[in-house]
């Protein structure tokens, strides 16, 4: 037997795992020596689409982590030089429903650009519609000659005066419907006249890929803000009527309008009771809108955070006492200040030890406590009620969100004080999570980052 044969044996072995680095000998000149090529042939073939699908992959990944448009395209131009030949690329997408082709994005290796983003020219009647009719893309390897059958078309004679001469053109495909077109372009006459296309359809399929997730994720921008701008006007135009009927409640309630039968009194004391509930609700959504809108703002001070620590105290230990629930406030040595909005952190925080008592058994305790640790402030609220389930931790700073845990007196909850709890504690720079025992309680810790660490200015989210 020949030794080549064993050696191109070895060959294909070494190819089928992976590797490229073969030796084929090509010595004497026979019928064996063109396998040999044959093989020298297949190994570079397979070099080069491997080249081509690491390539695909990491615009895939660039993708996927949610890079802009232009950044892909910018990864596009960089990255295939070596596996694609062009000396421009542009990039376009429809517009007014599919009646206007404008240039989105292009680069290019001639000196100066002729057709920059923004160049806008109608679809109908021109030789792109018959690509977006058909789907397929279109070669033309003599621009040249192309214009010169073609004296009227604006964009091959701006791209010819780049320099030019040959351009390949797919269209972008995205979800069954034509978002727009890539453009190839070579300066050398027939660049693409023996290509293979398959790989400018793979890039054109990627493109339109983001240009549908773009798409996607502008639209739910634009429903996100028209809830937002819908939940502050319907808020702020419930909250008067609702604190007109809590007001009227309370003059009635205290006296002034005459006395009061024992029936008469429950029931507008179901009144003010529940108007008090919807005003809350109402300020959450309030919070909620503003927040997601970015038009909430802290005005934050330096802040002796002991003394503040204690004003919060005393004004929520009384709360419990309805359920024999007693507030504990320990606050270790040597706290350092904060520069806080006190009004925000004071809702936090009251917000906490609301949720602790309505959530405890009578007759347990709730502490806030505060130590400082690591250049911040690590504040918890811990109680001695029922504890959550492992599993519905991760909720619980959701809007709306709602556990198996149940209020030990059936009081009311909107569901969004803990996400608003998160979002005022992330927007001092701090951090919130929770820790639970089913049966024996739970505590909801934030940090906020000591003074020497930020500036004392307002702050907009």
């Amino acid at each position: 037997m020949d030794e080549r044969i064993l050696q191109y044996r070895q060959a294909v072995l070494a190819m089928k795992d992976g590797r490229s680095d073969v030796y084929i000998p090509l010595e004497p000149e026979d019928e064996i020596a063109l396998l040999g090529k044959a093989l020298l042939e297949l190994n570079r073939a397979i070099e080069k689409r491997f080249a081509e699908l690491r390539t695909l992959v990491r615009v895939t990944e660039k993708i996927n982590a949610g890079l802009v448009l232009d950044d892909v395209l910018d990864h596009v131009y960089d990255w295939f030089h070596s596996i694609l030949p062009y000396d421009r690329i542009g990039f376009s997408l429809l517009e007014d429903e599919g009646a206007t082709v404008c240039a989105r994005w292009a680069r290019s290796a001639a000196s100066e650009a002729m057709i920059h983003a923004g160049y806008r020219a109608p679809l109908k009647g021109s030789s792109l519609e018959q690509i977006i009719a058909t789907g397929q893309p279109r070669i033309l390897n003599d621009l040249e000659a192309y214009l010169r059958e073609h004296p009227n078309s604006e964009s091959t004679r701006l791209i010819v005066q780049e320099g030019m001469r040959s351009s390949l053109t797919c269209p972008l495909i995205a979800a069954g419907k034509p978002v727009g077109f890539i453009f190839f372009s070579s300066m050398t006459p027939n660049t693409y006249q023996n290509v293979h296309i398959e790989l400018f359809q793979e890039i054109a399929g990627l493109l339109a890929m983001i240009v549908e997730k773009g798409r996607l994720y502008q639209q739910l921008v634009e429903l996100n803000d028209l809830k937002n701008k819908f939940l502050g006007i319907a808020a702020h135009d419930l909250r008067n009527p609702i604190a007109v009927i809590k007001s009227n409640a309370a003059l009635l309630l205290g006296g002034y309008l005459g006395p009061l039968s024992d029936r008469h009194r429950k029931v507008l004391e179901t009144i003010n009771r529940t108007c008090q509930t919807m005003l809350a609700l109402i300020d959450d959504l309030l919070d909620i809108s503003a927040i997601e809108s970015g038009r909430l703002e802290l005005h934050c001070r330096k802040t002796d955070l002991a003394e503040f620590l204690r004003e919060c105290y005393e004004n929520n230990r009384v709360l419990g006492q309805s359920k024999d629930i007693e507030l504990h406030l320990v606050i270790e040595p040597n706290l350092p200040p904060v520069h806080i909005d006190p009004n925000r952190i004071a809702q936090v925080i009251n917000n906490l030890i609301t949720n602790a008592f309505k959530f405890s058994h009578p007759h347990t305790a709730v502490t806030l406590r505060a130590r400082a640790c690591n250049g911040e402030v690590e504040i918890s609220v811990a109680d001695q009620g029922q504890g959550i389930p492992q599993e519905e931790l991760p909720k619980m700073f959701q809007h709306f969100s709602r556990t198996s845990v149940r209020p030990t007196a059936g009081e009311k909850s909107t569901g969004l004080g803990l996400a608003i709890v998160k979002r005022m504690v992330e927007a001092h720079g701090g951090r919130v999570w929770v820790e639970s025992c089913v049966g024996l309680g739970s505590t909801f810790f934030f940090t906020l980052p000591a003074a020497s660490m930020t500036d004392e200015k307002n702050l907009d989210f």
